[in-house]
């Protein structure tokens, strides 16, 4: 007997089955090779050779000459075939030993583990030599009955559902309290800018300033130094940052835990400071009684969530649509394939309904009009159209006679058609694409990585640049006061210079912390 041994073959640049059938057509001519079988989605090549007459790497030259990129992987275990069972009618641990002992002397299985309390067996075994159904029937003969672990195929892992229901309240919530803030805001630019008009057309005396101010709506004292500005923003900035903030400031405490800063970080960080900041201010105001009402920043936080959760909440959006195309993707497999055993002159013996799981590699299949191919095969027999659209796009259905390929999952229309399986369980087509949609789902791409990366120095450094601002405020207050005194307009002048400077240099860095947040969406 020749030896034979196997290896796999990592193929780029395949871009449809006429490449594969290229790769199979030339190789298969080859001295020394025993069959090729290849995947288009997985690019991969599982070729069986004589390691006396060809190396796999020279088996990978060959394909490189066809005008493909070929590399031999290494480990070859991917091969291994997996199986999971639940086995009913063990009694004790000599059962298991039977099952276990049997098994491990059966040819082709590898790897056998039964446990007893869960009922469960957990099979590795090469799917060249034997296959599920092979290893059920070797334990149904030991007198057990078996079935296979059912596997859960409506893929509700990838469901998105639940975020975007939290997303979308977390923006609904701040942008209720958003909307009113922002019109305070822009309401108090345009008393503003109407304030300074009428400051630069008649040149009034500062007292008449402040009296013309404080006749505003908005700047009304509630309280002394507590104006109905003030005290609104405060009221619709209190539900936003806890409700609205809610999840960041969750994910900000996991992260910084972890000892990372990412963008929530930065953004509990900013609304946080910016929000006590204020509150701070404005009872140290009321505790004065401050005749001109002081500078808060209450509108910086509902404003950053707003555009943050829209922000994260369109991101779910997204990833639901592909998640949905991917369930879809998944619904289209079959759950059962009808098995026949043929006998000389392809006379059907027998057929069976089972398990798509159980169909193993070289099984013939039948399928009849209008059922769905469990499995990728080429055909033996029958002639049929075939709607292929769910791989191709190609809405008219295409001819299928013996020794073409079909894909599983593909619609037959017409003729009963008797297929040999080759691609099987994970090795299908549908499989494969469902596995590179979940991949590139889980991946990042390599500009989000480098945000990622980014953020990571962006939150620290941009804290440090607030610090300084703070000192340096502090320091340039100290030497020289006028400078200050210059850019920090109404302050009172009943309080010292000292607490003017801190203020004001508080005031400084906060702004950085609050305007450099927003550099997150940015980043994002």
């Amino acid at each position: 007997t020749k030896t034979i041994s196997k290896c796999y073959v990592q193929v780029t640049g395949m871009t449809c089955a006429s490449c594969v059938a290229n790769i199979e057509r030339n190789l298969r001519r080859e001295d020394g090779i025993h069959s090729i079988l290849v995947a288009l989605m997985a690019g991969k090549a599982e070729v069986r050779y004589n390691p006396a007459i060809i190396h796999p790497s020279a088996i990978a030259e060959l394909i490189r000459e066809l005008g493909f990129g070929a590399t031999v992987m290494e480990n070859c275990g991917e091969g291994d075939g997996i199986l999971e069972l639940v086995v009913r009618g063990m009694t004790c641990a000599s059962c298991v030993h039977k099952i276990e002992s049997t098994l491990m002397k059966t040819n082709g299985v590898l790897y056998c583990s039964v446990a007893l309390a869960t009922n469960k067996a957990h099979i590795k075994y090469d799917p060249e030599i034997i296959g599920p159904r092979d290893v059920m029937q070797v334990i149904k003969d030991l007198g057990f009955t078996t079935s296979l672990v059912k596997k859960d195929r409506s893929a509700s892992h990838l469901d998105h559902k639940q975020e975007i229901r939290q997303w979308k309240r977390s923006f609904v919530v701040s942008l209720v309290f958003c909307i009113p803030v922002m019109g305070l805001m822009i309401y108090m630019m345009v008393m503003d800018s109407q304030l300074s008009e009428a400051h630069a057309h008649h040149n009034m005396s500062n007292e008449e300033m402040e009296a013309l101010h404080s006749s505003m709506v908005l700047e009304y004292q509630l309280l002394p130094g507590l104006s109905v500005m003030n005290f609104l923003s405060f009221l619709l900035c209190v539900p936003v940052q806890m409700f609205g903030g809610w999840h960041f400031y969750i994910q900000a405490y996991k992260a910084l835990k972890h000892k990372t800063a990412n963008m929530d970080v930065l953004i509990v960080l900013a609304t946080s400071i910016a929000f006590v900041y204020s509150f701070v201010i404005l009872l140290v105001a009321m505790a004065e009684k401050a005749k001109v009402n002081p500078v808060t920043f209450f509108d910086t936080p509902p404003m950053l969530f707003v555009f943050i959760s829209l922000g994260r909440w369109l991101e779910h959006v997204a990833k639901g649509k592909t998640s949905e195309a991917l369930a879809r993707l998944i619904s289209l497999q079959a759950t059962e394939a009808t098995i026949v055993t043929l006998g000389p002159d392809n006379v059907l013996l027998s057929e069976e309904q089972v398990d798509v799981e159980l169909v193993q590699r070289g099984d013939i299949v039948k399928v009849i009009p209008g059922g769905k191919f469990p499995v990728d095969g080429r055909v033996i027999e029958g002639h049929s159209m075939v709607d292929e659209s769910l791989i191709t796009g190609e809405a008219m259905p295409v001819t299928k006679k013996p020794g073409n390929t079909v894909i599983a999952g593909s619609i037959n229309q017409n003729g009963s058609l008797l297929i040999s399986a080759t691609h099987v369980g994970a090795d299908t087509t549908l499989s494969q694409i469902v596995k590179l949609v979940e991949e590139a789902q889980t991946s990042k791409a390599p500009i989000q990585q480098f945000a990622d990366k980014l953020s990571g120095y962006f939150v620290p450094s941009i804290v440090a640049v607030s610090v300084v601002t703070l000192f340096a405020w502090i320091i340039i207050g100290f030497v020289d006061f006028e400078i200050v005194e210059k850019y920090f307009l109404g302050y009172n002048k009943s309080i010292s210079a000292a607490e003017v400077i801190i203020r004001f240099a508080f005031q400084a860095s906060i702004t950085v912390l609050c305007i450099a947040c927003p550099c997150s969406l940015g980043l994002a």
